[in-house]
């Protein structure tokens, strides 16, 4: 492309693919953890909920002061990739199930906050009636950032479970230093401000609220699965499960881009509500499949990645698409810091599960979510039509 889209895209991408790599790490390294005897297997939840927490709150302190239109955008995706990159490699120094190491990863999920939206705005800058497409490219980077950090523990196998802490501190250095390279497109414009008083609106509306019950859906299943897929994997095949649960989650950066194209042609809300009813289906069957053998296991994880995180672009665009424009940058923040709070509670709601109906059921409380996800998507449909 002349304009050089295509590759600063391309840089924009591979940048949040290495400093996402942090958000998992801590999962990552729980399977080494436990063999270990360093944490409880019902202790492990909290390394990944104190990301998520982070990133709300780093989200909410971001938008109240509009870092992201007051500064910089590429200079403050750096400073966050540096300060997650610190938080992380300070992991090899916390013991790991004690306080400091659940301060670090809340440290580095707040970090997040000034990478993942600031990447979608800087995707966004670069929009002329592809937005749907550009957003898929940029959570599909995020996917295969999140994946990364399972290869790890097998590319580094002599450092055992400090290998993917470590793998992932290095990669956000190197992620945040290249998105200097980085040249934002010319529909750069400012967000409007988050105004608390208007975050009712995200109820009272009706296509603002079916938006947001369809996102609550999709995110009570998603960090979950991500978060606990891996364990499940472990017990299916045995020993290293690792690169085939980069493969499941990786899969995810393949649907983000199937369903922006689709959704840039199609009915956004169709093209989520599709996602989630496939999703949906595979968190129901995940577990009876086991008594099929791994190959079948595998092949329905492989499916459930594809199709778990495909929709997360249009929820975003969505909003953008629904909301007046002044209330834009409240709506999005209202939706992101509601879905991520939300991942807190079900992060810690499958290892339960695990407890009471083993892993043969223990997924199949995700799908409630989807489901009802898909519903409100569907409603949504002819309000988006005439949007």
């Amino acid at each position: 492309m002349r304009d050089g889209k295509g590759w600063h895209l391309a840089v924009l991408c591979l940048a949040v693919v290495l400093v996402l790599s942090v958000w998992f790490a801590g999962t990552a390294a729980v399977p080494g953890l436990i063999a270990a005897g360093l944490i409880e297997p019902a202790r492990a939840g909290s390394l990944t909920m104190a990301v998520q927490l982070g990133f709300v709150a780093g989200t909410l302190v971001s938008a109240v002061l509009s870092l992201a239109d007051r500064r910089d955008p590429r200079r403050l995706f750096l400073a966050s990739a540096l300060l997650a990159s610190a938080a992380t490699l300070a992991q090899l120094l916390a013991e790991p199930s004690g306080f400091l190491a659940l301060v670090l990863r809340f440290v580095a999920g707040a970090a997040m906050a000034g990478v993942y939206p600031v990447g979608m705005k800087l995707a966004a800058s670069w929009a002329k009636g592809d937005l749907g497409l550009l957003i898929g490219l940029l959570v599909g980077a995020v996917t295969l950032g999140s994946a990364l950090p399972h290869l790890a523990p097998s590319l580094l196998a002599g450092l055992g479970w400090q290998a993917a802490y470590l793998g992932a501190g290095v990669l956000a250095a190197a992620g945040g230093l290249l998105i200097l390279a980085f040249r934002p497109g010319p529909i750069m414009g400012a967000r409007p401000p988050f105004r608390p008083a208007q975050a009712q609106e995200a109820w009272r509306n009706k296509g603002l609220r079916l938006a947001n019950l369809g996102y609550l859906g999709h995110m009570w299943e998603l960090y979950a699965m991500w978060a606990w897929v891996g364990l499940f994997l472990a017990g299916v095949l045995g020993g290293q499960a690792g690169p085939w649960t980069f493969a499941v989650v990786a899969a995810g950066a393949l649907g983000c881009v199937a369903a922006g194209l689709l959704a840039d042609r199609w009915n956004r809300a169709s093209v989520a509500a599709l996602c989630m009813l496939v999703s949906g289906s595979c968190a129901l069957l995940a577990g009876p499949a086991t008594a099929l053998g791994p190959a079948v296991v595998l092949a329905l994880a492989l499916v459930w990645g594809f199709a778990v995180v495909a929709d997360s672009a249009q929820f975003s665009a969505c909003i953008v698409t629904l909301s007046p424009p002044d209330y834009v940058g409240t709506m999005l923040t209202v939706q992101t810091s509601l879905g991520f709070l939300l991942t807190a509670f079900t992060i810690f709601l499958v290892p339960a599960a695990v407890g009471w109906l083993g892993w043969d059921w223990a997924f199949a409380v995700l799908a409630p979510g989807p489901l009802l996800g898909a519903i409100a998507m569907l409603k949504l449909r002819p309000l988006l039509n005439r949007a």
